[in-house]
């Protein structure tokens, strides 16, 4: 599938010696790589669809300091999508009142009728893009019932929400930065990771990096948001972990054929 990397500290933090040993893993994953850094809430993106280890570009960019107090990155093995630029992750979208979002996702929806509508509007081919789409929306239809952009708590229970839905037959391991607020999802044991590093930073890894130390399995099934370097909301365990089943790939191709 592919790798998932971020974090979000109090104060900006120098990410290559996080970064360079994370996109060492490419690989196994060597259909694109992404980077998102985060200044005032925005995101600056960099990604291209070539394995991250071959990048001329990549490595010219870890020789320079990569400093930000929130990051995303990613590396991509596709399962859905051609390799394009546009089919690489992170990807980025703004709600209807104006806030900036950035979704990357590691799994694969096999069970996603939800997500059809976006298949049309989409940029690019991946589920991951029409996830996306498919939370501006929810988000957007929120704000425009109560007449206002949603809070700190109310975005939160969104997304908790939004997972819950999804989650039942596929697997969705999430980070989503909303601008101020790091979420997280898990639904497949052993294959997210969080760390409380020494910087003040809460990491979190597909594969946990370096030795291993003081890293945890992120809880199963359920939606948490880290602020600035704290875990600041958990949502209550929906219950659906994934389980790969034979039938998943069959049932998935047969889906998307008739997109």
């Amino acid at each position: 599938m592919c790798e998932l990397f971020g974090y979000t500290a109090p104060r900006p933090v120098r990410a290559n010696h996080w970064l360079r040993e994370f996109y060492s893993h490419s690989g196994d994953h060597p259909d694109g790589w992404g980077l998102a850094t985060f200044h005032d809430g925005i995101p600056s993106i960099e990604k291209e669809p070539v394995r991250a280890s071959l990048s001329p570009y990549l490595a010219s960019r870890l020789t320079e300091p990569v400093e930000a107090a929130n990051l995303l990155a990613h590396i991509r093995k596709a399962t859905v999508g051609a390799n394009d630029r546009v089919n690489c992750h992170p990807f980025v979208g703004r709600d209807n009142r104006g806030r900036v979002w950035t979704l990357e996702h590691n799994g694969t929806i096999f069970r996603g009728d939800v997500l059809g509508p976006y298949f049309a509007v989409q940029e690019g081919r991946t589920d991951s893009e029409r996830l996306l789409l498919l939370l501006l929306d929810r988000i957007g239809a929120r704000q425009d019932a109560l007449g206002r952009a949603l809070g700190a708590e109310e975005r939160f229970a969104e997304f908790a929400v939004f997972v819950r839905d999804l989650a039942p037959g596929n697997k969705l391991n999430l980070l989503v930065f909303d601008g101020e607020t790091l979420y997280a999802h898990t639904n497949y044991a052993g294959s997210l990771h969080v760390r409380f590093d020494p910087s003040g930073a809460a990491v979190l890894s597909t594969r946990p990096l370096g030795s291993g130390d003081g890293w945890d399995p992120l809880p199963l099934c359920t939606p948490l948001a880290f602020r600035a370097g704290d875990r600041v909301a958990a949502a209550p365990c929906h219950g659906h972990e994934y389980v790969p089943t034979p039938d998943d790939f069959n049932l998935f191709f047969t889906d998307y054929a008739t997109l």
